[in-house]
């Protein structure tokens, strides 16, 4: 059987799995039962400095975004961090760590960009015995508000200083976690890297409002008729974090630098995709807001099976294997050549294909054939986008085949070349004629 044991930066535990720093992870109650549970390690919600505890709002802290089944796709939150007592939480996760040795326990922190702050907290988190520290450069609403989270996630120099003052001052592995609402992650992610931090995790949550209701006018959630910005995340974030973990995992600057994955992992099939992206470990929350703790015995048997399967012994058997095929657009093989096929048997005569590529792309797919529904692809006007695919409600149905070389393609009258041709030298690239002249 595949052996899911991690090490992260030193940081061992029995699987890959860990609970991001969140509501899940806010008291001893919540992290026990996750690891009865199964999960692999908790990285605790945000500590605070000494001094009153943070006060969160009294009203509704979350809006969402559903799918037509009424799925949950996003959460949206205006939660700040831990509103308990500095010292009542140091307590519980020092018992804790106790309790399961075997589990990781990573504190996330955030205090005041002031070195004085940082040196006061990191040893009284050293004392419990916590596995390592996650420094909270993400959060968008209300901490940043006062100078921290994402208000200094979004400026590399502040990066690099706070990773700094941490390295110097505990024994403890440093993972700084980044903000999505920015341009470039690469440059926070390299400032990090420059000042020695262990590892990066991202992506924090995203800078969003779900709604707005239409009988208030007031962004949802509402308190008292009014309404603020939150952190987004869930399943419709997944596709801007692994993007953002491939920026990461791909850039010549932070060669070598660990990741730690989250944002909108809920099976294991998508923390086997951040894996394979560059990531050596994953966090997830929304699910567990969603689903339960319970979970994540679905992500260890699938993860299992799906490495049995393919032959992977260890997670470092595919981790990091998609990272070389991530490429920019220039380098694309223009001479790849495919067309849409539609599968009849399996046709249900919808017609969503063809409605897709009438009225929104480029009109090759006929709608009647001897006065009968039927849809066909028009290969002569076929761009091979690929839309009608995604559109089609029957998986299989429609599919994407290569033409061979020699093919003719009808679209542009053409016999389909076997070489690799990009637009780094096609003759419509004006560089590409300025660097042949």
């Amino acid at each position: 059987m595949a052996d899911l044991r991690s090490n992260f930066v030193g940081i061992k535990s029995p699987n890959p799995f860990w609970l991001a720093s969140a509501p899940p992870t806010d008291k001893a109650y919540n992290v026990e039962r996750a690891f009865k549970a199964g999960w692999g390690g908790v990285v605790w919600k945000t500590l605070g400095e000494e001094g009153p505890p943070v006060v969160n709002v009294n009203g509704p802290r979350y809006g969402a975004i559903w799918g037509a089944d009424r799925r949950l796709l996003g959460l949206n939150n205006i939660e700040l961090i831990t509103d308990r007592d500095l010292y009542v939480n140091l307590r519980e996760i020092k018992q804790v760590k106790k309790d399961w040795p075997d589990r990781a326990v990573v504190v996330s922190l955030m205090v005041p960009c002031e070195e004085e702050s940082w040196k006061a907290i990191l040893p009284l988190v050293e004392e419990t015995g916590a596995d390592g520290i996650e420094l909270n450069f993400g959060c968008p609403h209300g901490m940043s508000e006062r100078g921290m989270g994402a208000a200094v996630g979004q400026v590399p120099e502040y990066v690099e200083m706070v990773v700094r003052w941490c390295k110097a001052n505990t024994r403890m592995p440093v993972i700084t976690k980044l903000t999505p609402n920015i341009t470039d992650i690469r440059k926070p992610a390299r400032a990090a890297h420059a000042a020695g931090t262990d590892a990066v995790s991202l992506i924090n949550t995203i800078n969003s409002i779900t709604s707005v209701n239409l009988d208030t006018f007031a962004p949802e959630p509402t308190i008292d008729g009014k309404g603020t910005h939150g952190g987004y995340c869930g399943p419709a974030v997944k596709p801007i974090a692994l993007s953002m973990v491939s920026e990461i995992a791909r850039d010549s600057e932070c060669a070598g630098l660990p990741i730690s994955a989250i944002g909108g992992i809920t099976t294991w099939r998508d923390a086997a995709e951040f894996m394979a992206m560059g990531a050596g470990n994953v966090q997830v929350c929304t699910a567990v807001m969603t689903y339960g703790f319970k979970i994540v015995q679905e992500m260890i048997s699938g993860l299992e099976n799906w490495m049995d399967a393919k032959g992977h012994a260890t997670l470092a058997d595919f981790a990091g294997r998609a990272v070389p095929n991530v490429t920019d657009w220039q380098y694309l093989n223009l001479n790849y050549i495919t067309k849409a096929r539609i599968d009849q048997d399996k046709c249900i005569k919808c017609g969503r294909c063809y409605i897709a590529c009438e009225d929104t792309s480029h009109q090759a797919i006929t709608a009647m054939k001897d006065g009968q529904r039927h849809f066909e692809v028009q290969d002569n006007e076929c761009v091979a986008c690929n839309l009608c695919v995604d559109v089609c409600p029957v998986e299989g149905c429609i599919t994407m085949e290569r033409l061979e070389a020699g093919a003719l393609d009808q679209r542009t009258g053409k016999k389909v070349s076997a070489d690799y041709a990009n637009w780094t030298t096609h003759p419509n690239n004006p560089m590409a004629t300025e660097a042949a002249e």
